[in-house]
């Protein structure tokens, strides 16, 4: 009830649209799993036409769900990206498989390639560098390949907390942009603070990395929902926004909602149009739903569903 309440709320007391939040969710992305997909009716009834949506693929997840679901999206006509995780995937012909069987019964033409959270590699691969090396996407001719970006850095990738590693990788993979026919992007993990996050993707362009980048930004959700997923995913710099909003009594009861973080952003952009972030990826922790309401609320014609609501 605790969301059907919320979505009440937002729907009976809309706020006026920002028009630069408006440009900014224009081509918004958003990332389901196979169990929370089924949990939707219809997705038309909920994004705009055209919204790409990635399948994240934990570890554990039939490939046969991983298909069906991406089957499912693209017949109700959204371009599909599902996650590759290099550590999950076994050898060279698992990988193989997988494009084969996302071409042929979903038409899947696009993929977000990353290592994937798992401690211990299941079989050949180990980086999403790996995977690009093999060369069977640009053979099975994908016209889109996203990789991991981390404003915040990782402590998988560099356990000394700093970026060296990490920035040694987005490097590579810019070279290897230069030389692929998909247009790649970088796909990141989640923030909550918009300075943090201008002051990285800066600091890519000053060295020389030119990839568009597609800011991961956590949808409305509980406080302690967002606590657990922050620390589950390594967001340890940005924690201290969700501590210090807990700390605040009168939010703490209140589900978080991205409108700061994205209005900030979005008057970055405009006031800099050669801004390289040009898309906002969502991660709906707190529901799909909630997720597309609280951008249909805030997005304008951008962010209107196909079918629209009554």
């Amino acid at each position: 009830m605790a969301l059907l309440n919320f979505k009440k709320r937002e729907a009976t007391s809309p706020q006026p649209v920002n028009p630069q939040v408006e440009a900014f969710l224009d081509g918004y992305s958003i990332e389901v799993m196979p169990r929370t997909a089924t949990k939707v009716e219809d997705f038309r009834d909920l994004l705009p036409a055209g919204t790409r949506v990635y399948i994240a693929h934990i570890e554990g997840t039939p490939i046969e769900d991983m298909v069906e679901t991406a089957k499912r999206l693209n017949a109700e006509g959204f371009p599909v990206m599902p996650h590759f995780p290099a550590r999950i995937i076994k050898d060279e012909a698992t990988l193989a498989d997988w494009i084969a069987r996302y071409q042929g019964e979903a038409d899947v033409k696009q993929a977000l390639l990353l290592a994937g959270g798992v401690a211990q590699p299941h079989g050949a691969f180990d980086s999403s560098m790996q995977l690009l090396e093999t060369g069977l996407f640009d053979k099975a001719g994908f016209s889109n390949l996203h990789v991991a970006g981390h404003p915040e850095g990782n402590k998988d990738i560099d356990p000394d907390g700093s970026s060296k590693n990490v920035m040694e990788a987005v490097l590579w993979k810019q070279k290897f942009s230069e030389r692929t026919d998909a247009k790649m992007a970088l796909a990141t993990q989640f923030a909550f603070e918009a300075k943090p996050i201008i002051e990285w993707a800066d600091g890519l362009k000053e060295a020389g990395v030119d990839l568009p980048i597609h800011i991961g930004i956590a949808g409305p959700a509980k406080l302690q929902t967002l606590i657990k997923f922050a620390i589950a995913c390594g967001v340890g710099p940005s924690l201290k926004v969700l501590q210090k909003r807990a700390m605040d009594v009168s939010k703490l009861l209140l589900p978080y909602e991205p409108t700061d973080v994205v209005a900030e952003l979005a008057a970055h952009k405009a006031a800099n149009p050669d801004f390289n972030i040009t898309n906002v990826h969502f991660f709906p922790l707190g529901g799909i739903k909630t997720n597309a309401t609280w951008a249909i609320n805030n997005g304008g014609a951008s962010a209107q569903p196909v079918n629209p609501q009554g």
